[in-house]
């Protein structure tokens, strides 16, 4: 390209320089997702062959990118957490996902409310049959126990014993077997500044070798408890253990 005339194309480059212990959060969000539901009849307002299908997306843009430290999905959207990132790796993410179907593709508490109000709204439209501005209507201003009685009382359905996957998202991380981080130690960012630090070119490619080793695992649990960090210090560390 140099010393032709497409070069000026080099003047659009961005230097990708980022701050040191810096994660980056990348956000990936549905496209066309009414159309794909229409088209496959997904059931409202979850569908497994979906829920599976996004967590398989995810699980595969894991095993390409090792830098990802972990995903969370919801609905028709998942978040990824990074230690590092480009253009070309948020470049790639999009385009992992999108030849998986993985446009079908949020975060932990948000996640929650939006399955209890849309649990509720279909169970208005599809099993009262109201319309959807009307379900709407009724449910304008109410809390999570004005849906959760709604459920229970209206239809039979109690909201705990919805699928953890539908209730919780789906968390997609590399597992390692190390020992829980106690109460003690220092934080995940003290630790994480600490090992960038102290770590030789040769440790962090040795680091990066163990997550392209590791187990990659999809769980459907709570994000916002402190258990799910203590228990897997590597996510918010610099490498594995």
């Amino acid at each position: 390209m140099a010393n032709s005339r497409y070069e000026y194309v080099k003047s659009y480059e961005k230097c990708d320089t980022l701050l040191p212990s810096t994660y980056i959060v990348v956000r990936i969000d549905g496209r066309g997702f009414h159309k794909l539901s229409s088209r496959y009849r997904f059931a409202k307002p979850n569908d497994q062959r979906a829920l599976h299908l996004m967590n398989a997306a995810a699980n595969g843009v894991l095993m390409e990118l090792p830098d990802i430290c972990m995903a969370y999905g919801v609905s028709d959207e998942f978040r990824y957490l990074g230690s590092t990132a480009t253009t070309d790796v948020m470049r790639f993410m999009v385009t992992a996902l999108s030849s998986r179907k993985g446009a079908t593709c949020s975060s932990g508490e948000k996640g929650h409310i939006n399955n209890l109000y849309n649990t509720t709204f279909w169970a208005l439209v599809e099993k009262a049959g109201l319309s959807s501005t009307q379900a709407e209507k009724d449910l304008k201003g109410s809390v999570a126990a004005d849906k959760n009685e709604i459920l229970f009382s209206r239809f039979g359905i109690n909201y705990n014993n919805e699928l953890d996957m539908f209730r919780k998202g789906s968390v997609v991380y590399r597992n390692y077997d190390v020992p829980a981080r106690s109460l003690g130690q220092d934080s995940p960012d003290e630790r994480r500044q600490r090992d960038e630090t102290a770590m030789s070119k040769t440790q962090r490619e040795k680091q990066r070798k163990k997550r392209v080793k590791a187990s990659i695992v999809v769980e459907h649990i709570d994000l916002i408890n402190d258990e799910f960090w203590r228990r897997r210090p590597w996510l918010l560390s610099a490498g594995p253990g």
